[in-house]
Formats: structure tokens, sequence, C-alpha cells
């Protein structure tokens, strides 16, 4: 095997595993359920979930500085996924405002 073919099986590997690193069981529960009241809905199921990924951002790490667990790394990946959930949220917000101003815009 050659080191690209290595290279290209180890980036596999990789992405497979930040793949299921990245199902967690706070983000899966809000994609299970079928949005029912529209957009909205489905925007608001998507606060939640990301308030609630805070939220246990916030205890692992508080776990961590009382004492009661000794994980930091699994704090750092779970306040770093819920860093980058709210960037992405925030994200999103900005397109859609632009979205919104841009048809404000229109001539009719």
């Amino acid at each position: 095997m050659n080191s690209i073919t290595q290279v290209q099986q180890q980036m596999l590997e990789r992405m497979s595993q930040m793949q299921a690193a990245s199902s967690g069981a706070v983000v899966r529960a809000a994609l299970d359920k079928p949005p029912v009241g529209g957009v909205g809905q489905a925007f608001t199921d998507v606060l939640r979930t990301i308030d609630s990924e805070q939220h246990l951002a916030s205890q692992a790490l508080a776990d961590v500085d009382s004492g009661k667990s000794k994980d930091l790394v699994g704090a750092m990946i779970q306040s770093q996924k819920a860093s980058l959930s709210f960037a992405a949220l925030v994200q999103v917000r900005n397109k859609m405002s632009s979205a919104f101003d841009e048809i404000m815009r229109m001539p009719v």
C-alpha cells in the first residue's frame, strides 16, 4: 500500500470517528422528531437542543472544577461541541436575516 492510500484510509477512519462522536444523544433526539409546526417549530427544536448542549457543557465543566469528575477531556469536548453548535446557529440566523432583507428590497 502506498503512502497516499494510507493517508486516505486514515482520513476516512477519522471522518467516521468524528461522525460517530458528533451524533450524541442530545443532537439525535432533536433530529428524530418530525417537524410538526414547520420551520418555526424546527427552529425552536434546534434552539432547545443547543440550549441543552450548553447546559450539559456547563455542568460537565462545573463537575470538573468541583472535583466530582476527572474527565477534563470529555468536558472540553462537550464545551467545544456546544460552542460549535452555537456558532452554527448564529450563522444560520445571519443568513436568514440577510435573505429576509434581500426579499424586502425586491421591487414589487
